[in-house]
């Protein structure tokens, strides 16, 4: 159970979902420690944003996580860890895979040594992604307009469960499986409480999406700007959609519940009830900004899935969770506030949901 005022430790909290977990946590009055290289382009903006908000709660360390000394330093103190700095896109895998290796392995191994050593017992959270699951190619699949479907019924249905088997592939994969593992094994082998999220497609406000990684706030910025898109692929694939405030409330609940779900893997998405295809997606966006988006196709990507749902029916049963934001009225969240901070395009507020 979380304490009524607690000093957490977020790697990468000046990254997207970072920011927003430091700001939902300083909000409760707890003391963040915001772990950020500051690696990627923009996430100065989120820290700036979390300091002015709050000055008295939000503390500051720039550094890598494979600086082993740094962050046994600023784990020490820590009653929890949220461990989000990673190498994020496959894409960048592909092309340094030693550097993927080194961040998201290595740089895992770092924080649950730097917990370890520091004695407290403090649980350690994951941000894992469904790229353990691999490409899924055994799952038979169907065109069904601009979407792809799953002949299988109770996938249709449920989406992928956490039973599914892993199976690495790219760089990236096999990096962020292994740190998925090394997690888990952590509270086997050493009691310390750890859990996995392995996440879907996250979005939502402070993202700075890009081609490689963050695709919804990616496909709204060319848009609002009138740049074309690319595709990787035909549109079709499809994905379920978290709004993020709903992906910060689950980390919350892992952390309130960790005695619960302790040394437990879980999938975090939007469920097959947010489950859309690129083209869906971008005929909202297009309703939106009201105007036709341009597009350019081209082969698909190394791993690249063509259906992916979350089965998130354990982690909503076993936290209590409640129904998350519909994708629809999440986008619309997110365009708004990406029209006001990057371009000055209006949003069409009348566009109607699809």
């Amino acid at each position: 159970m979380a304490a009524l005022r607690s000093k957490v430790l977020i790697t990468g909290g000046a990254g997207f979902i970072g920011s927003n977990l430091a700001d939902q946590l300083a909000s409760d009055g707890h003391d963040v420690l915001v772990y950020d290289a500051l690696a990627r382009a923009g996430v100065e903006r989120n820290l700036a944003w979390l300091r002015s908000r709050h000055p008295q709660r939000i503390h500051w360390i720039q550094a890598d996580v494979r600086d082993r000394t740094a962050i046994t330093q600023a784990a020490a103190g820590a009653d929890v860890v949220f461990h989000f700095a990673a190498q994020v896109a496959v894409t960048t895998s592909m092309e340094a895979p030693r550097e993927d290796f080194e961040v998201n392995l290595l740089g895992t191994m770092n924080v649950l040594e730097a917990v370890r050593e520091a004695g407290r017992c403090a649980p350690v959270i994951f941000a894992s992604t469904n790229k353990v699951y691999g490409d899924l190619a055994d799952i038979e699949l169907e065109q069904q307009g601009d979407t792809y479907a799953p002949v299988d019924q109770i996938i249709k249905a449920s989406g992928v469960g956490e039973s599914r088997p892993l199976d690495f592939h790219t760089p990236y994969g096999c990096s962020k499986g292994g740190a998925d593992q090394y997690v888990l094994d952590y509270a086997r082998s050493y009691g310390i409480p750890t859990c996995v999220l392995r996440m879907s497609c996250i979005y939502g406000p402070r993202q700075m999406g890009t081609e490689d990684q963050g695709w919804v706030a990616h496909f709204l910025i060319r848009a609002l700007r009138g740049e074309a898109i690319s595709i990787y692929g035909d549109g079709r694939q499809v994905r379920d959609i978290l709004h993020v405030k709903d992906a910060v409330a689950t980390y919350v609940a892992v952390w309130k519940q960790i005695e619960a779900v302790s040394g437990r893997a879980f999938n975090l998405g939007g469920g097959p009830e947010n489950a859309v295809s690129l083209r869906q997606v971008l005929a909202r966006i297009e309703g939106l900004v009201g105007r036709s988006v341009r597009l350019s196709y081209s082969e698909w990507r190394p791993g690249d899935q063509r259906y992916y749902v979350s089965d998130t029916s354990a982690v909503r049963r076993v936290l209590g969770l409640p129904a998350v934001t519909p994708w629809y009225e999440g986008i619309t969240d997110l365009a708004t506030w990406l029209a006001s901070h990057h371009t000055p395009i209006p949003i069409q507020a009348h566009a109607a949901a699809l």
